[in-house]
């Protein structure tokens, strides 16, 4: 049968291109003909195209693939190093982004034309330090491979400020950083060493880093005291996280000048709940109350409930200092021993909380009810409240569980309503998940006597279904574009919501393997069918050995909330919209959706969405941050706790396995330290990753996820925030004591003996 001459429509032509560009990207140091980028390409053409090509005519084909290559060269891709020979044209793309450097040293820079981070290994990163804005060139990519990048200039340092202890000896200063992700130690000149003494912790601000330098140079700004004193590590943790010691003195003047009382103009102006029976339910040691509950009964049996919450946005206005602060900081930071607030301390403690016996300005979300926890009817706006009690968790619980006491019948109502909307909740695909809160008992140094769990009942659960009714609804109803004025609008809306994508798949099917090894069944056909699942697992694995870990991997293999203005629900909640509405006093985001609600129920126009969106990604930012320097602060307090206690034996459930331990989380503390694979010497142990297990070569013993141990302490490291663990053995009754102190100073990389870092000369 005679071949035909070729004719390729302009798809076509471009679809072959496109692939012959890709063949010499895939390999940009290698040289090819015509013939061999040919049989490089064409695997990846259609069907289409390599049926059309199958009955062309080998001479047109060749002369076609010669002019596609032609193309090429003109456009700048290619460059024709010999007659016919082909290489891709070196070029260097260029991107900026914000650098992730992990524990490892190497730094990761997300990129949306990049499904995975760019990965920086250790040596490119440069002086790059973590969270830093940087250009990064890329490097030739390997098929198979996740892109690579090298930093080739710092554009803005996140922090320059950083904790640590001085190392001084003879002529030479540096300071060894807390912070395990500072990979180099910073040198300090004698003359800038400002009265620190070796072994002082100190604040260390790099002045200057030379970029043929190994380390940066700095000047020590303040000296903290001794390491592992509460003080000094308490403050060293404000440091490491960049939180706000102190407000602006602009600020706490704006502050002083707001006036309690509130005018009968502003009276007039809102709806009147003084008279409505309102009450506060919140911790023991709370002083920001932001949030009431009022409760009448209607004469159709149904129950009016309004949600009360601090009017926050009346006072902090626009264009003022104290606005300006409160965006900055964004959330309010709740550390062991202390809280960072949002707002100053007349505002949050005084004026916005909701106080019993006086008379406060609130933003409710007001529901008709009826006996099946139905919404139905809603209504938003200003009012003016005056709680009659304040109950703390503990208070109304008892009254709960016994029927007796102050405004038994309301909370008896409120409990049941709530059992109700979360029944609802759960059956429309909500995740239950129900972590316990660790907690210190401090003597008045500051230093921790005990620990305990901080469990959920029903008066917290009562009070969390009532927020989450708030702020669904309040989402619902901007989102749905309901009539929030006397005209309607088909363009939606610019709104903060409160988001949560749906599970990571790939985590979620590794979850399911692990959860299967216990028995448990974990369906993830769908999202809704995963939160079932997931639903029934953690209900079965209650009280059992392996509940904490599978709680926790659970959660792992969930993707992260986070405020934005594009909706797309909060899976974990099985809210198709949802917003932060009810925490205006901790919280900057409430703050914002106090505004755009009650623009929109006065008709006004909608805000700018590349505006908000920033506002909304610095939000979610800065909740990450005080996250983090929550849990460091717990974690410190755990391991000073554990460094009092080497003589004593704990009972522990293994929480992780890794090539060079097994972590262990100790019950009824939730402290978590690791037990190292050398100290195991009964025999040479290795990571069996699949079956989530480490297994002795020779006994072929096993310790794996979910197993518990009678454990001792080794060794603790106040600065690391670190627990070694051994495994006691009760057969050899094992001698627990002496055991090294953690107290032993590391040198800086700069000393003989120090531990090597990452730096140029």
């Amino acid at each position: 049968m005679a071949k035909k001459k070729i004719s390729l429509s302009k798809k076509q032509w471009d679809e072959i291109k496109e692939e012959l560009l890709q063949t010499f990207m895939k390999q940009p140091n290698a040289t090819f003909n015509t013939k061999q980028a040919w049989r490089k390409a064409e695997i990846n053409l259609s069907d289409e195209t390599i049926k059309q090509l199958l009955f062309a005519d080998k001479k047109h084909v060749d002369e076609y693939l010669q002019q596609m290559l032609k193309e090429l060269v003109d456009s700048g891709d290619l460059t024709e190093v010999q007659p016919y020979r082909y290489k891709l044209l070196p070029t260097v793309k260029f991107i900026e982004g914000v650098i992730d450097i992990s524990s490892k040293g190497e730094g990761y820079v997300a990129n949306k034309d990049f499904k995975e981070d760019i990965q920086i290994p250790a040596r490119l990163t440069g002086n790059a330090l973590n969270g830093d804005t940087v250009k990064i060139s890329l490097l030739a990519h390997r098929e198979g491979k996740r892109q690579q990048g090298e930093v080739i200039e710092v554009i803005k340092r996140a922090r320059l400020e950083f904790a640590g202890t001085l190392q001084h000896s003879g002529s030479y200063a540096f300071v060894v950083c807390d912070d395990s992700k500072m990979h180099t130690d910073v040198f300090v000149p004698g003359k800038n060493l400002n009265g620190a003494r070796n072994g002082d912790k100190v604040i260390v601000r790099i002045t200057e880093w030379d970029s043929d330098s190994r380390n940066p140079t700095g000047e020590i700004k303040r000296i903290l005291g001794t390491p592992g004193e509460h003080i000094a590590e308490m403050n060293a943790i404000i440091v490491e996280y960049g939180l706000p010691e102190t407000f602006p003195p602009e600020v706490e003047k704006e502050a002083e000048k707001i006036s309690e009382k509130i005018s009968k103009e502003e009276i007039k102006k809102r709806r009147d709940f003084r008279k409505i029976t309102t009450f506060t339910i919140d911790p023991v040691d709370a002083k920001d109350f932001d949030d009431a509950l009022s409760i009448r009964k209607l004469d159709n049996d149904n129950v009016e409930i309004g949600i009360h919450i601090a009017d926050v946005s009346h006072y902090v206005r626009p264009g003022t200092a104290m606005e300006a602060e409160a965006y900055n900081r964004a959330t309010s930071i709740y550390l062991v021993d202390r809280v960072i607030p949002m707002l100053p301390e007349k505002l949050s403690n005084v004026i916005c909380s909701l106080r019993p016996k006086e008379e406060k300005l609130c933003f409710s979300a007001v529901f008709e009810i009826n006996s099946h926890a139905e919404v139905v009817e809603e209504w938003y706006g200003k009012t003016i409240i005056n709680s009659d009690r304040r109950f703390t968790y503990e208070e109304a619980q008892e009254i709960i569980e016994t029927g007796k006491g102050d405004f038994c019948n309301e909370l008896s109502t409120f409990n049941t309503l709530a059992k109700q909307l979360r029944k609802e909740r759960m059956r429309n695909g909500a995740i239950s998940f129900e972590k316990s809160e660790v907690k210190f008992r401090l003597d008045e140094k500051g230093n921790p006597i005990g620990i305990y769990l901080k469990e959920s009942k029903d008066s917290n659960k009562l009070i969390e279904e009532f927020m989450l009714l708030a702020n669904r609804k309040v989402a619902e109803y901007i989102g749905k574009n309901k009539e929030i004025t006397k005209k309607k609008s088909s363009e939606p809306k610019t709104f903060v919501y409160r988001i949560h994508d749906v599970p990571v798949e790939d985590r979620l099917s590794d979850f399911k393997v692990f959860a299967a090894q216990f028995g448990y069944r974990i369906n993830n056909s769908s999202g809704k069918e995963a939160a079932h699942s997931i639903n029934k697992m953690l209900s079965d694995v209650n009280g059992k050995r392996e509940q904490s870990m599978l709680e926790q991997l659970a959660i792992r293999s969930m993707a992260k909330a986070a405020y934005s203005t594009d909706n797309i629900g909060h899976y974990g909640l099985a809210f198709e919209y949802y917003t932060h509405f009810t925490s205006p006093i901790r919280r900057y985001p409430d703050v914002m959706v106090h505004r755009l609600l009650e623009l929109y129920m006065a008709g006004g126009k909608s805000v700018s969405k590349d505006e908000y969106e920033e506002k909304c990604k610095h939000s979610t930012e800065q909740e990450i941050n005080a996250a983090d320097a929550e849990r460091s602060s717990i974690k410190y307090k755990q391991v000073q706790y554990i460094a009092e206690r080497k003589n004593e034996i704990f009972k522990g459930v293994i929480s992780g396995v890794t090539d060079w331990g097994i972590y262990v989380e100790l019950e009824g503390n939730k402290c978590e330290g690791m037990i190292r694979l050398r100290d195991l010497n009964d025999d040479y142990y290795e990571l069996d990753q699949k079956n989530f297990c480490i297994v002795g070569n020779r006994t072929r013993k096993k310790y794996t996820l979910g197993d518990e141990l009678l454990v001792a302490v080794k060794n603790t490291d106040i600065i690391r925030k670190q627990i070694d663990f051994i495994i006691y053995d009760e057969n050899s009754a094992a001698e627990v004591n002496p055991f090294k102190r953690s107290d032993k100073k590391r040198k800086p990389n700069n000393f003989s003996g120090g531990k090597k870092r990452r730096g140029k000369r």
